[in-house]
């Protein structure tokens, strides 16, 4: 069954945003009700005891559900480790990725993290991270990864993505289309990598290939320059890599986002309004902006206004917030609090 939205639901189904407050409040009535976002990012400035966040996120779906707007996406970054908003003593505490390295270790990891995801209604974990490392390069991603082995990462990262998934917990593959190589923070400036296509084709492309193939809901693009694919945009606004590689030659339906168009590698090179035209022409179905910031509003005006203005867009748009609507129904009733 299609869902019919108007036009400003289905801009503002597009972005994925961030708030202040462990409560519902005005940040949340607004984003709601007047930016009508398709779902929320948790960080540890929304986070307090258990009985508070089941609190803040049934409150927060009440509210979407009384303005007849549809379930919302509610997420967080749950990895383990280095990333881990949930921490003790209300919630088990994992090293992270570098030190599973059994398929069991994957499967107690995904197992325990989705019950208590779900217990305080959080429905999508920004995990597995599926860069693969360079033993030779002291990468960034060094202690967040799996690995140098990309049939390792593969093997690891699909335990999750599937036991997430069989859990009504929408999993997300990230970086793509790996940041493993890279030495610089996307969160201050613009990293570049310099392998072609078959060189990723023969690494870091495996454990996405993986996740496709074991239905993950979600895949995040990088904030990464990946020249000699595409000379002039980052992989999270890029046409080729998100919309020709990810989408047409790796054949992935699911849903597309960008990383955080806060971080520096985008705020320092790129206007909001031509960074938001980029990801609609690129097919990329979420758009995250993390913090409670004007840049939110511009956004929904902007995705607003070419949808309204721009046949072809808006005709991408309705399958964008298909997508969507088909993830959101992939999410158990009895999850949706």
């Amino acid at each position: 069954m299609t869902t019919i939205l108007s036009l400003a639901q289905k801009a503002g189904q597009r972005l994925m945003a961030g708030f202040d407050g462990k409560s519902f409040n005005t940040d949340l009535e607004f984003l709601i009700g007047t930016l009508k976002v398709g779902g929320i990012i948790l960080f540890s400035r929304n986070l307090g005891a258990p009985n508070e966040i089941r609190q803040l996120c049934s409150d927060t779906q009440d509210y979407a559900r009384s303005l007849g707007q549809p379930l919302l996406i509610i997420a967080i970054d749950q990895e383990g480790g280095q990333v881990a908003r949930l921490k003790a003593p209300f919630f088990s505490e994992f090293p992270g990725n570098p030190a599973i390295k059994t398929r069991d270790d994957a499967l107690n990891f995904a197992r325990v993290t989705a019950s208590e995801l779900r217990s305080i209604g959080v429905n999508m974990n920004y995990a597995p991270v599926l860069d693969v490392t360079r033993p030779d390069i002291p990468g960034i991603m060094a202690g967040r990864s799996f690995g140098s082995d990309p049939h390792q990462v593969a093997a690891l990262g699909t335990a999750i993505i599937e036991t997430l998934e069989a859990n009504s917990i929408l999993s997300v593959a990230k970086h793509f289309p790996g940041i493993g190589r890279t030495v610089l923070d996307s969160h201050l400036d613009l990293p570049v990598v310099k392998e072609d296509l078959d060189a990723l084709d023969a690494c870091d492309l495996i454990p996405f290939q993986a996740a496709i193939q074991s239905g993950v809901s979600g895949v995040m693009l990088s904030h990464i320059l990946y020249e000699k694919l595409d000379p002039l945009w980052p992989a999270s606004l890029s046409v080729f890599i998100a919309r020709d590689l990810l989408r047409a030659r790796m054949r992935y339906t699911g849903l597309v986002m960008t990383d955080d168009l806060d971080m520096g590698a985008i705020t320092r090179h790129y206007a909001l309004d031509t960074a938001i035209d980029q990801a609609l022409l690129s097919e990329i179905d979420q758009i995250l902006i993390c913090h409670k910031s004007p840049a939110i509003e511009a956004a929904f005006e902007q995705i607003e206004k070419r949808i309204r203005d721009d046949a072809s867009l808006d005709a991408l748009c309705d399958r964008s917030v298909q997508r969507i609507m088909a993830a959101k129904d992939r999410i158990r009733p009895n999850d949706r609090l």
